[in-house]
């Protein structure tokens, strides 16, 4: 396997609502083990609890204040803080004046995800049925 490398600013991003995703390390790159992403959370950004079954995240906040919400306590996170999240652990997130942090998904395949999300027309968004599948198609589980 070669080496890569990804240019400030680099990196297939996906511009949401309330965050602007970059993804630095897709995962064929690292043969399926890690999905690296530099997430630039805009103020009032919010993501729904949820879990996953069998992927870790761990977020390194880079700016701002981010605040995890779990079942058993809430912790805000600063720059140079890390959250490690194990599968298996209800999380939310939330950040009220935006920021910005580096976000490991393994095993990789996050960016898989977003791919759909983006190639995904209005309609679909609103199919709870469909969004519900390729969140466990993807290893995101809301109930």
């Amino acid at each position: 396997m070669q080496h890569s490398m990804v240019p400030p600013g680099g990196g297939v991003d996906y511009d949401w609502e309330n965050d602007h995703i970059y993804i630095k390390t897709p995962l064929e790159v690292t043969d399926g083990r890690v999905t690296l992403a530099e997430d630039v959370l805009k103020p009032g950004f919010h993501l729904a609890r949820h879990h996953h079954k069998k992927m870790t995240e761990l977020f390194y906040v880079l700016e701002g204040a981010v605040t995890f919400a779990f079942d058993d306590q809430t912790s805000v996170a600063t720059v140079g803080a890390v959250i490690n999240v194990p599968a298996g652990v209800w999380h939310e997130v939330d950040c009220i004046d935006g920021g910005r942090m580096i976000t490991v998904f393994t095993p990789g395949g996050f960016d898989h995800y977003l791919a759909e999300l983006a190639a995904t027309g209005p309609e679909k968004f609103a199919d709870a049925a469909w969004m519900e599948g390729l969140g466990e198609q993807y290893d995101i589980w809301h109930r």
